[in-house]
């Protein structure tokens, strides 16, 4: 059985790139559950680097945050 690659450096550099991004930006992880249509609980797991986000959830919480993609990977 084939296990799934997980680089977890890089999870813990976008995790952090979304809560820098959203504490500069004032925004709560209530509003960025407003914005994103995700639980709070699945906002937290994200921002602690509990969970490997897809792009597609990835690409979500960047327009919630009203940031380019990019953003979120310029570390």
């Amino acid at each position: 059985m084939k296990k799934h690659y997980r680089d977890h450096e890089v999870i813990d550099k976008v995790r952090a790139r979304i809560l820098q991004i959203r504490k500069e930006k004032g925004i709560t992880q209530e509003d960025l559950v407003q914005r994103t249509g995700f639980e709070l609980k699945q906002i937290g797991r994200i921002e602690r680097g509990e969970v490997n986000p897809t792009l597609s959830s990835i690409a979500a919480i960047a327009r919630g945050l009203e940031v380019d993609l990019k953003q979120l990977f310029e570390f």
